[in-house]
């Protein structure tokens, strides 16, 4: 008999999975919460448009929003990956910071802003964060830790080494030019931060709607005895999906220091918590085997554009926090009764 391989057996776990073919991608997207959740969007753009239009459809508030997400956004790409495998993955705030503090070091310590400098920077950061990816990676695939457990212990680990390497200060004497390229350089008018944030929504999109790692990460969400079955590496797979994590946190990390021109360490407390809320609101069910990346990107728009809007409503920043608590706990609520319903 004839042991099943990844490759002749890949379709039954897909189909299991409800990935075999699936409509195109555009019809899903149509149809998805998150099409919706875009015309929420739209409407809230149009809400606060209205009422202080001399201030918010302006070139510059743009420009804000844009760089606002960009950060965000690219930690988000990860999130959607680890979510959709039925994941969690709280590290990411100290996964930055650690690859802030590595990078920013290392450009330091070689003493010049040539573009050589700026590529060992970024490499430095990606690795970083992509290691702490393989750790959560490899304490949740095999050692079975709980993921919440895993990369809540590795979120402070990774915060305290990088207070212990830094001595808790600060590394201010980075790169202008990293700063002027990249925090502050624009491409047709469009922040660097951004570009490099749709890039990475895009590529990381594309990845996970049309090739077998996509497909692999949704039917690992939605059954991985399945998917082990048919013969395919369900643990490799999960390490790389938490790796892929860490090095976009490490990239995201890169990107904090050029903006700031700093490591920023006590800044990105909350980081998880808005990466996870963003990817939540954006449809990716937190029980694995949905998401789509489209909708996390307008789930990171949508708390950018109410923070910016009661900004310029000069509203308190308090009921930001309340109404993107209140879309979360909506977000959860209709994937509890979608599940519900499919259920029956």
């Amino acid at each position: 008999m004839i042991a099943p391989n990844e490759e002749t057996m890949s379709t039954a776990v897909i189909g299991s999975a409800e990935l075999y073919q699936r409509p195109p991608v555009w019809k899903r997207v149509l149809g998805s919460d998150a099409f919706r959740l875009f015309l929420a969007m739209v409407a809230l753009i149009a809400v606060f448009g209205l009422l202080r239009p001399s201030a918010f459809f302006t070139p510059n508030n743009f420009i804000n929003l844009l760089t606002d997400a960009a950060i965000l956004l690219v930690m988000a790409a990860g999130a959607t990956y680890v979510i959709i495998t039925a994941g969690i993955d709280l590290s990411v705030g100290g996964v930055l910071v650690f690859s802030s503090v590595t990078g920013a070091l290392t450009m330091a310590a070689i003493g010049d802003g040539s573009p050589l400098t700026l590529v060992i920077g970024l490499l430095v950061s990606l690795a970083s964060g992509a290691a702490w990816g393989v750790l959560n990676g490899l304490l949740v695939a095999k050692a079975r830790i709980p993921a919440l457990i895993v990369t809540l212990a590795t979120m402070g680990a990774s915060l305290g080494a990088s207070l212990l390497i830094t001595g808790g200060v600060d590394v201010r004497n980075v790169p202008f030019e990293l700063v002027d390229t990249v925090g502050s350089g624009r491409i047709l008018g469009i922040p660097v931060l951004a570009v490099i944030a749709i890039a990475v929504a895009v590529v990381f999109g594309l990845i996970l709607a049309q090739t077998r790692f996509g497909r692999y990460t949704y039917a690992v969400g939605s059954n991985a005895e399945a998917l082990r079955r048919t013969g395919v590496n369900v643990d490799r797979h999960l390490v790389k999906v938490y790796m892929l994590a860490g090095l976009l946190a490490g990239l995201a990390g890169y990107l904090s220091v050029a903006r700031f021109a700093t490591t920023t360490l006590g800044g990105h407390s909350t980081d998880n918590l808005s990466v996870i809320t963003a990817v939540v609101i954006g449809g990716a069910s937190l029980f694995g085997g949905r998401g789509l990346m489209i909708g996390t990107v307008i789930g990171v728009f949508i708390p950018v554009i109410l923070q910016n809007g009661f900004v310029i409503l000069n509203i308190s920043p308090y009921w930001q926090q309340i109404a993107v608590g209140a879309v979360l706990l909506g977000a959860v609520y209709l994937d509890q009764m979608r599940r519900r319903n499919s259920n029956r």
